[in-house]
């Protein structure tokens, strides 16, 4: 995986920053949908995350979905783990699970 100069490179931000967010546009003008929904939840819960613009860089908007095996733009995720992407977000936000995950990777957050 390592022989790869974007997995590298993807690599480096997801050990580089605890939250990172794949998405499409920026978390302040999100380009798609999905990704709105995913910042929107973020944003609500007050995570501090990196938003990565995919359409900035097409090597990374189809590396990363090589390297998580995962077909979609959103990908979240949380200290260097997969979570998923929308729909798998929304679910675990609306379910108390993302919160979870965030107090047991360590991660603040404001409680809705």
């Amino acid at each position: 995986m390592s022989d790869n100069p974007v997995f590298a490179k993807i690599q480096s931000e997801i050990d580089e920053n605890p939250v990172v967010l794949f998405m499409k546009g920026n978390p302040m003008f999100p380009q798609c949908g999905f990704s709105a929904a995913v910042v929107g939840a973020l944003t609500q819960m007050q995570v501090k995350f990196k938003g990565i613009d995919v359409l900035q860089d097409g090597e990374i908007r189809e590396g990363i979905k090589a390297f998580s095996n995962w077909p979609t733009i959103p990908q979240l995720y949380i200290k260097g783990e997969f979570v998923g992407g929308c729909d798998i977000v929304k679910e675990m936000y609306e379910a108390g699970e993302l919160q979870k995950i965030f107090d047991d990777k360590g991660i603040d957050y404001k409680s809705a």
